[in-house]
């Protein structure tokens, strides 16, 4: 059974050739999976919010959406990666409280709008996304196929699939 690295909430891994990136519990948070093919690397961003600026650059940087995608890219490329031939799959971006209905508090949208302006401005294609609803989500990424199963749980039913 191949290692299985876990990344929490404003975290992120990279990895080559064999193992399993995973994150739990996204729910208005995102995961961004980035896989190159030709050379089998991979990593996986758990950002909780959409932008650093916005909230002053505080902390750490992978905890936003375009400052830890940026660490991500880094890091693959220092395994051989090449961002440009990189696919990208998108999951979280949860409405998770049906009382907030201020722009400025959607999170799980801004998320996911920041992800894909990010993506394209380092040119990165987005192939697959699970995003938005009210449900959680765990990914894992098979860093040997570059294959995401995705298990999300909303309203009491479960939702496996694989991308």
């Amino acid at each position: 059974m191949p290692a299985e690295i876990k990344v929490g909430i404003g975290d992120y891994a990279v990895g080559k050739k064999e193992g399993i990136i995973s994150t739990y519990g996204l729910g208005s948070c995102v995961g961004i999976t980035l896989y190159d093919r030709l050379t089998k690397v991979g990593g996986l961003l758990h950002a909780l919010l959409p932008e650093a600026s916005y909230y002053g650059n505080k902390g750490n940087p992978a905890k936003y959406v375009d400052t830890g995608l940026q660490l991500l890219i880094r890091d693959i490329q220092k395994l051989g990666g090449n961002p440009r031939r990189a696919e990208a799959k998108l999951f979280g971006g949860a409405h998770m409280f049906t009382n907030v209905t201020s722009e400025k508090l959607m999170i799980g949208k801004r998320n996911v709008e920041v992800a894909k302006r990010e993506l394209k401005k380092y040119g990165i294609r987005l192939v697959a996304e699970d995003t938005g609803g009210k449900g959680g989500r765990t990914i894992y990424l098979d860093l040997s196929t570059g294959k995401v199963r995705m298990r999300r749980v909303s309203g009491g039913k479960v939702i496996e699939k694989i991308y």
